[in-house]
């Protein structure tokens, strides 16, 4: 889990009716040339004119509608104009090229709670916000990337393609729009794409055979980082509408965390608010109706730079500590709604780890690991990395020396979380940015939610 901008965004509504009217007027046209059938004028009139009521009654013919390709819409990814350009499919023009002024797009912006709303006024909370625009720049940065790599994929994706090479185009997208640089740009941890009664913490290892179906309910969650500063964000992908209500019902306890949220705002009131909202939707999957849980031991999380889960946790249920929130924080919105049980437990083939982030001076005796270690340290740092990412980087033969590192505590492995079998879990989830003045900035959020 492990909004639209002001000045510099496109107006992607325009766009998309403009793209729309030039697809009708192709699809017309050519429907027109099929009806014509392509014949030869035999200077015949009276057989032009019935060719031409033929085919004019052709045309008059009712289109059948697409079936939907499932949650997540947006404008096509190769549609919008940025200022420098437009982005290819799938991703790889660099996000730099496409704001060639170096600024990124400024995330949706939520005013303070009212017991706050003096900070908007005040000159010494401006100030420390003019301070530290480079980094909030940069985190806009990585929130363009994402922005843009999940577009693309959510309209790509498809029923019967492998989930390897699906998280590997992501990741390669990533890499390439961020133009990834060792452990100062790249992708901030392993691409999630759990499925069903899988919450979370899941991807395929290296040979992976397995294949999307068309009932299944992906959720995708992927991370970017700039000089440690890490976007976390994700969706959930159906090819179903039989999912939507589901879908529908996480989200809105998404967004229900993020208007709740704020400066000096209690931890354990987020999460009263969240379940609130969650447990007021029934949904109906295949005949049978479920109240939606939230997976109560799932959370959000603060983020610090090279730390994904910087030590305060977000609760999706009521009854969590009453810490609050701080100015200047950032931290991961998410939730997380089950048909099941609402718990979730570890289960299954490990892919996950990352590195301890206190931990300190660990002796070892396997010579093995110690180099496993230095590989690690020199890569991923604190970061979460995944059994593939050994592979890309020409690690072999590495389990025993993995498994020694994690024996001592010195790596830290994070199995799939899952619900019961059967059932079916979603997620939504943005990064916020709790800042002095001018209030909430959703830095993630997009056109798709």
């Amino acid at each position: 889990m492990l909004a639209a901008s002001r000045d510099d965004t496109v107006d992607v509504d325009a766009v998309s009716s403009a793209v729309r009217s030039i697809a009708i007027e192709d699809d017309e046209a050519r429907e027109s040339r099929d009806a014509d059938g392509g014949e030869n004028d035999d200077g015949d009139d009276d057989d032009d004119e019935q060719t031409n009521a033929d085919a004019g009654a052709k045309k008059k013919k009712k289109k059948k509608k697409k079936k939907k390709s499932g949650a997540g819409g947006g404008v096509k990814s190769t549609s919008v104009q940025y200022p420098g350009g437009k982005q290819t499919a799938p991703p790889s023009v660099p996000a730099r090229e496409l704001y060639p002024s170096g600024t990124y797009p400024v995330g949706e912006i939520l005013p303070h709670h009212e017991h706050n709303l003096w900070r908007e006024t005040d000159a010494e909370k401006r100030e420390i916000e003019r301070i530290e625009e480079n980094s909030y720049n940069e985190a806009r940065q990585c929130a363009e990337v994402h922005r843009q790599v999940r577009r693309y994929i959510s309209e790509w994706v498809k029923p019967g393609m492998k989930y390897i090479d699906v998280c590997e185009t992501l990741e390669d997208s990533v890499r390439k729009l961020i133009e990834e640089r060792g452990l100062e740009a790249g992708v901030a941890f392993p691409t999630g794409c759990s499925k069903n009664h899988v919450a979370a913490h899941w991807t395929p290892n290296g040979g992976s055979e397995s294949v999307i179906d068309k009932d299944d309910v992906i959720k995708f969650d992927f991370g970017v980082q700039v000089k440690g500063r890490i976007i976390d964000c994700a969706f959930t992908k159906t090819f179903n509408d039989m999912y939507d209500p589901l879908l529908k019902a996480v989200n809105e306890a998404t967004e229900t965390g993020i208007k709740s949220a704020g400066i000096d705002v209690r931890l354990c009131d987020i999460g009263e608010a969240i379940q609130e909202v969650m447990e007021s939707h029934t949904v109906e999957i295949h005949g049978k109706e479920y109240q939606v849980k939230c997976c109560s031991n799932l959370n959000g999380h603060s983020i610090d730079p090279y730390r994904i889960h910087a030590g305060k946790s977000v609760p999706i249920v009521r009854g969590g500590v009453q810490t609050k929130m701080e100015e200047g924080e950032y931290y991961a919105i998410e939730t997380f709604g089950s048909t099941g049980r609402g718990y979730v437990i570890e289960d299954g083939e490990c892919s996950h780890y990352m590195k301890n982030y206190d931990v300190g001076h660990v002796p070892l005796r396997l010579p093995t690991a110690k180099r496993l270690l230095g590989v690690i340290d020199r890569n991923f740092g604190t970061l979460a990395f995944c059994k593939r990412y050994l592979d890309r980087i020409g690690q072999e033969r590495y389990g025993m020396a993995l498994k020694n590192l994690c024996d001592n505590g010195i790596i830290q492995p994070y199995p799939p979380l899952c619900d019961i079998k059967g059932s079916y879990v979603a997620q939504y989830e943005h990064t916020i940015l709790l800042k002095p003045s001018s209030g909430v900035e959703v830095l993630t959020r997009g056109d798709d939610y």
